[in-house]
């Protein structure tokens, strides 16, 4: 799978980056059909719920599965929007099997 990693308003460091294309690698195996996907790591100014945003944007052939999690740090960020986006591959998978 194409992955491109976007780190706003900060420079994401080699181990976040590898850490971020491993998760994706495994979420690979349940999107077999996908064409692609987009990590944007961003920093938000909230810093009681966490200042770390994830948004993993999932190309599927007709459809696009968008997750955003936001966390104390950028890897539970991650996991939490890699769980979301299996939820929605799930729902993707029994609705075009139908």
């Amino acid at each position: 799978m194409n992955v491109q990693i976007q780190s706003v308003k900060f420079d994401a460091d080699k181990r976040l980056i590898e850490f971020v294309e491993a998760k994706m690698a495994k979420l690979d195996r349940f999107a077999e059909r996908s064409t692609g996907a987009e990590v944007i790591l961003k920093l938000d100014k909230d810093h009681e719920k966490g200042n770390k945003i994830a948004t993993l944007t999932l190309h599927m052939p007709g459809e696009e599965l968008v997750a955003t999690q936001q966390a104390k740090s950028f890897e539970e960020a991650v996991d939490d929007a890699i769980d979301a986006l299996k939820h929605q591959l799930d729902k993707f998978k029994s609705k075009t099997e139908k």
